[in-house]
């Protein structure tokens, strides 16, 4: 049963990010928002609302006295390990990927040094709020980089666009259908963890991290079949940077958070080499083709196989 109502759970957050992305974008065209304002912020941080949902919630239940850091820690680890390996691994064999080298050396550098920083500040065991107030700010702070630097175009209205009171209304729908979900979610992965003595973790990591994981391999399918690779990797690499700094970031801003030492030593270096490994194809050959987005994949199902020994 608890099974039953945890895959309900990650499908809410799935439907419900899809209905706030929905909302936002519309209301975005309506409103004339930049092309660049709507992928950096409202899809990069919309899609990734399910960690972020969770992350809160975990949070709050840890100032009640239930410490659920395997949780946020978890669903945080899996989704980067999904999105950088599943879902770029997918869209590699869909369509060629490609970066310019700017690009690969900018935001990557910035991706390798957030799971360093988060290697560092998790490495006696647990995430402060004062640590967690570190990962917020420097990912607002990258944010608020990325815009300032950024040169817009004019874009001509959309009369078509939308925008309007059922935009908003499918916004705040889908926003409280997150907040619903992540509750049902957190609360149904505790009760299997206590039920077959397992990790926390270990079920937020497969289980949640991919589920959660949805909305990006939804946009980057999307993206490469509308032959606009370049947005399906640069919303992969936006994502993975939320992912890292923010979730964990915001939830030990609330409530100390512990990190289990599976997680310290094996997962973290590994995303960082599997990071390693996609940006040196971007950088020093022609992207990521079939070959390479196979050997992605190969290293996404060792993870996987890797932990599912764990049981």
């Amino acid at each position: 049963m608890d099974f039953l109502i945890l895959l309900t759970g990650i499908a809410g957050l799935w439907l419900g990010t899809e209905l706030t992305v929905g909302g936002a974008l519309a209301i975005a065209r309506r409103h004339h928002l930049s092309e660049f304002f709507v992928g950096l912020v409202i899809l990069s941080i919309g899609s990734d609302l399910p960690e972020l949902a969770v992350a809160i919630s975990a949070g709050f239940k840890g100032l009640m006295g239930n410490d659920v850091s395997g949780v946020v820690v978890g669903t945080s680890i899996g989704s980067v390990v999904a999105q950088i390996g599943f879902v770029l691994g997918v869209a590699g064999l869909l369509h060629l990927l490609t970066l310019p080298r700017v690009f690969v050396v900018k935001h990557g550098t910035v991706l390798l040094g957030a799971t360093a920083l988060l290697f560092l500040v998790a490495f006696d065991g647990t995430v402060s709020r004062t640590e967690g107030l570190i990962l917020v700010t420097l990912y607002i702070l990258y944010v608020v980089t990325l815009m300032n630097g950024e040169n817009v175009p004019d874009e001509k209205p959309d009369p078509l666009a939308g925008g309007d009171w059922r935009s908003w209304l499918l916004l705040l729908a889908g926003l409280a259908m997150v907040t619903i979900s992540s509750e049902v979610t957190v609360r149904s992965v505790v009760n299997i963890a206590y039920s077959f003595e397992i990790s926390e973790a270990l079920i937020a990591v497969l289980v949640i991290g991919l589920g959660t994981s949805l909305p990006e391999l939804s946009i980057s399918i999307s993206a490469v079949l509308k032959k606009k690779a370049q947005m399906s990797v640069g919303n992969i690499i936006g994502s993975n940077i939320l992912d890292t700094l923010l979730p964990i970031g915001l939830a030990a801003t609330i409530s100390q958070v512990t990190f289990e030492k599976q997680l310290l030593f094996f997962d973290l270096p590994f995303i960082f080499v599997l990071t390693m490994l996609v940006l040196g194809f971007f950088y020093t050959r022609r992207g990521v083709s079939k070959t390479e987005a196979w050997v992605i994949l190969g290293f996404y199902f060792t993870y996987v196989a890797v932990k599912l020994l764990q049981f």
